[in-house]
């Protein structure tokens, strides 16, 4: 997991938005060291975060970058190419991203990704170890879903990814959360999780969410 020298646990957030604010205030609950960044300077969202991620720090997302090597991507998905391509060298990159046409407009590119819209990002950002993650849900379902570990009625979250040490870790991190932990396979059975994905947009258990995956799984 992602820590500091002295054990803390650390996480970045890039994206101030509903869903990145709803996972800061679950990642400060579950003792994160959380910092954040918008599309520009800390300081424009630096009160939105006060107030509604009480506990995380507004930077810059070169800071972001530096603050911690468990990142969480959570931009309108047309703006993740406005980031440079070796921004997240190294670093395991949580893609929580979905594509809506009618909010990111027309992409011929993601609109036509068979194996899902994280292999693009992958591509983008080459030397990020991107997983697939936390996009299942909507961000108020996300909210009222946290249970802690070994509660009745906990709610599964599935990730995927090529690199088995940065599915590991972030399968760690969903557990922490407060969502039951489930690998969905390689990078490209992500697609599974995404919108029109088979198992996107509905509350599924451990077990209902394993076995929907399990096609998808083997291969991890």
């Amino acid at each position: 997991m992602s820590r500091s020298g002295s054990g803390v646990l650390r996480l970045g957030i890039v994206g101030a938005g509903k869903l990145g604010t709803t996972l800061g205030r679950a990642a400060v609950a579950a003792g994160y060291e959380v910092a954040m960044s918008g599309s520009g300077p800390a300081e424009r969202i630096a009160l939105t975060v006060k107030v509604l991620v009480p506990g995380a720090r507004a930077v810059s997302t070169d800071e972001v970058v530096r603050h911690a090597d468990l990142i969480v991507l959570a931009v309108p998905t047309h703006r993740f190419r406005e980031l440079p391509r070796d921004l997240f060298a190294d670093k395991i990159l949580v893609d929580a991203m979905n594509y809506w046409e009618p909010i990111d407009g027309v992409d011929e590119e993601l609109a036509t990704a068979s194996s899902g819209t994280s292999v693009v990002v992958q591509e983008r950002f080459p030397s990020a170890r991107v997983v697939k993650s936390l996009n299942q849900l909507g961000y108020h379902e996300l909210e009222e879903s946290t249970r802690p570990r070994g509660a009745a009625g906990r709610v599964a979250i599935a990730a995927a990814g090529d690199d088995p040490v940065a599915v590991r870790e972030v399968l760690e991190l969903v557990d922490r959360l407060g969502f039951d932990a489930v690998n969905a396979g390689s990078l490209e059975s992500g697609a599974a999780l995404e919108p029109q994905g088979a198992a996107f947009g509905v509350a599924y258990s451990t077990d209902e969410l394993s076995n929907l995956l399990w096609p998808y799984a083997r291969s991890a």
